[in-house]
């Protein structure tokens, strides 16, 4: 009886730490993708000004990286929410449930285009996902001997296609914790390296085969991790004009004085384009909310309101006016009555 009283004595004491813990952090704070950061700064500071709640603190580590910091716990020592620009992995969500963040509300917030871009004094690119995945595979198919690879022969983008420059191939891109890197990766990559039927029917047979050689991107030189500032990569490519980027459309759309956008597939990235799904690289946008912390930590559940206002995500909301892609009035309405009720998501 008393090891009883006591394992209950025990269990109270560290619930009321916890909650003390909890209630001891007064701002919210948020990690994760960089495309999406933003987006929820936009949204972090109107909700500090039109609120009695201090600003969120937000940081751009990458979507995997936020992921990660955002699994590793519950407690004032952990994000309250991870901002992706992809949807949370099986793994990621097995290490969240392994680490007490049982219960996560998933928030589709709208769409994005990713896009390869150069200096506004330089000719736009028009090219095909096949020649971007040559251009960039660490590997590639070798010409001469159909079936084999080879490590990438191509050093200018000419050498893949006498229509393409002659400049070197120079292109500036997320690391591989970006959520960025993993949608151009599976949208551009994959694609192109798909078109040869030999690898494509890989995928069937020998999947880790096929994503060695699709996924696999060159360490050469010519592709150079930029880390996670898309605004850094949007000023080299203004002081090298013979240099390209890989980005969120956001980026291309509040810096079109500077950077234009390749057209990929004949499809150049444009809003209207994403929107209708013509343009053949977009993605969708999250962020993650950690349910344990909504009743500690002070503002979440407004910052969730405030997200899903018309007045932020609609189609002539404030964050379209940034270059984020509404979602459908529909969708819109299923998702703010699922983050209304807070419902978890279950993989």
């Amino acid at each position: 009886m008393k090891k009883v009283l006591l394992s209950t004595l025990l269990l109270a004491t560290c619930s009321g730490v916890a909650n003390t813990a909890l209630a001891a952090r007064d701002y919210i704070e948020i990690v994760g993708s960089s495309t999406v950061y933003p987006f929820s700064t936009v949204v972090a500071e109107r909700f500090g000004r039109a609120t009695s709640f201090k600003t969120p603190k937000i940081e751009a580590t990458g979507s995997g990286g936020g992921l990660k910091l955002f699994c590793q716990g519950v407690g004032v020592n952990y994000p309250d929410i991870a901002n992706a620009s992809r949807k949370i992995k099986d793994s990621e969500f097995k290490q969240c449930q392994a680490n007490g963040v049982k219960d996560i509300v998933e928030v589709l917030i709208g769409y994005d285009g990713i896009v390869l871009g150069n200096s506004a004094e330089a000719e736009p690119l028009n090219i095909t996902r096949k020649q971007l995945f040559l251009a960039l595979a660490k590997k590639t198919p070798d010409e001469a001997n159909p079936g084999k690879l080879i490590d990438n022969p191509y050093v200018n983008w000419s050498d893949i296609d006498a229509k393409l420059p002659e400049s070197k191939i120079e292109v500036l891109g997320p690391p591989p914790t970006s959520g960025t890197r993993d949608a151009f990766v599976e949208l551009v990559m994959e694609a192109g390296c798909s078109s040869y039927s030999w690898i494509k029917d890989l995928e069937k047979t020998h999947k880790d085969q096929f994503k060695a050689i699709c996924h696999t991107v060159r360490e050469d030189g010519s592709y150079i991790e930029a880390g996670e500032n898309d605004n850094l990569i949007v000023q080299k490519l203004d002081a090298n004009k013979n240099a390209f980027g890989i980005f969120g459309f956001s980026f291309l759309d509040q810096n079109a004085d500077i950077i234009h956008g390749a057209f990929i597939d004949g499809s150049q990235p444009t809003f209207d384009a994403i929107a209708e799904g013509t343009y053949p690289v977009s993605r969708p946008l999250y962020f993650y909310v950690k349910k344990e912390h909504i009743n500690f930590i002070p503002g979440i559940a407004e910052y969730l309101s405030e997200f899903t206002s018309s007045k932020a995500w609609g189609e002539e909301g404030y964050l379209a006016e940034k270059g984020m892609i509404p979602l459908s009035e529909e969708e819109r309405k299923s998702i703010k009555a699922r983050v209304e009720n807070l419902e978890s998501l279950a993989m």
